[in-house]
């Protein structure tokens, strides 16, 4: 009898993600701190971990050094073993940039080697941006008892998201009879998931068809559903791409809410605690006389003596006397000097707010960054990563200040909403 383990299991992890803007700066998007303590990628492996998938290929591309030392040799998901593995598959590009993968096909087909040397009887392809809990074994008995050339995962998301995905048709025995990718006009609510399970020979007899054919969603789907079995596998859990700032942000946010579902730990979620900063040796959080902690996630590490309200801090902040941290994401190491006010900020790892600071001030959520205004529109300001924010300055709504800046930089007392630096 099969097993679900059987399966190879190949996940995307090389996009650039350039909407998430300085927090891909240096890393892949897969790669990016979720919840603390984790990096997006980890609940997709945790996933693969969890459903007893025991072969793995990680496809990188875009600045992959962080992924791949966060990956390692896969042993906090306990991939390394005679008969169990994870496997880094390097970026299969030359000096061109259209040698870099073009689409999802383009990327399993550049890497159709590995297929073939694995034999298997399904292969699971899905990406390492999406934060989900998800059993991948049972999708791959519903493949199996279908008897699919390719069953795609989907859900149910709101009609006025859909244009943002692959959308597909179904009859009543959740047979794909029509595709639409990403439709301005919906025909239907059901949201393709990225995560796909094929017969392994009907995905290389595919890929071998016709090397134009780059994309799953745009190419292989549409041609796969006019002329073979494709099925849905219906799925009903929290799933989310953090692809967006205002995604991203969300979702981190959903972690302080019980009812949204959303729960890493009764998850399984597992990441390396060895690797960012040396987390697996933090201390204990201090919380001092004057701390005031409110509906927020505190990571390992953090000495809080000032205001935290409706957060999210990873391993070894510090938030002086006086300073308040509100509706806010900050990555490991930033410091909160004396007095600072921090307002829907997001902050990458060892950012120093220095005593006095405001960012995130005024009213004015509707007022897009000028240089990227699909990126930054809610209000949310953006800092990158060692940044230092000089005393005394005034940091607008919907802002960005790049990774690495200095107090050189401010020129001015006040950031205007929606300016950049």
């Amino acid at each position: 009898m099969r097993r679900p383990a059987d399966a190879l299991v190949l996940l995307l992890a090389g996009g650039v993600g350039s909407r998430l803007n300085q927090l891909v700066e240096t890393r892949a998007k897969p790669a990016v701190t979720f919840g603390g303590i984790y990096r997006i990628i980890d609940f997709s492996l945790s996933n693969v971990m969890n459903s007893g998938l025991t072969r793995v290929g990680v496809l990188t591309q875009y600045k992959p050094l962080s992924l791949m030392g966060h990956i390692g040799t896969g042993e906090p998901w306990d991939f390394s073993g005679r008969s169990r593995g994870v496997k880094i598959l390097p970026p299969r590009t030359g000096m061109k940039d259209s040698d870099w993968y073009q689409g999802t096909a383009d990327a399993v087909r550049r890497n159709v080697d590995f297929i073939e040397s694995n034999p298997t009887d399904e292969v699971l392809v899905l990406s390492g941006d999406h934060i989900y809990n998800m059993d991948f074994a049972a999708m791959i008995e519903y493949h199996r008892f279908k008897k699919a050339d390719i069953t795609v995962g989907m859900m149910v998301v709101p009609e006025s998201q859909i244009h943002q995905f692959g959308a597909g048709i179904v009859n009543e025995d959740n047979r794909i009879v029509d595709w639409e990718e990403k439709p301005q006009v919906p025909r239907t609510n059901l949201a393709s998931m990225g995560i796909y399970v094929f017969d392994r020979k009907y995905l290389l007899k595919t890929l071998a068809r016709e090397k134009n054919e780059i994309d799953f969603g745009m190419h292989i789907l549409p041609w796969a559903i006019e002329n073979d079995n494709v099925f849905a596998y219906p799925f009903y859990g929290y799933w989310r791409d953090v692809g967006t700032i205002q995604a991203y942000w969300e979702a981190n946010m959903d972690l302080l809410r019980p009812e949204s579902g959303i729960s890493p730990e009764r998850w399984q979620i597992f990441t390396n605690v060895e690797t960012e900063g040396r987390r697996a040796d933090r201390p204990a959080t201090r919380f001092l006389e004057h701390a005031d902690v409110r509906n927020s996630l505190i990571s390992a590490g953090c000495i809080i003596n000032g205001t935290v309200i409706n957060s999210v801090l990873s391993p070894g902040v510090i938030i002086e006397e006086g300073a308040v941290v509100r509706d806010s994401i900050l990555f490991r190491d930033c410091v909160v000097k004396n007095n600072a006010q921090l307002d829907l900020v997001i902050s990458d790892k060892l950012t120093r707010f220095c005593a006095g600071c405001a960012v995130g001030v005024g009213e004015h959520h509707d007022i897009a960054n000028r240089l990227y205004p699909k990126h930054l529109y809610t209000g949310i300001t953006l800092i990158g990563e060692f940044a230092r924010i000089p005393e005394n300055m005034r940091i607008g709504r919907n802002c960005i200040v790049s990774c690495n800046a200095t107090k050189k930089m401010f020129t001015v007392p006040m950031l205007q909403d929606g300016e950049s630096i």
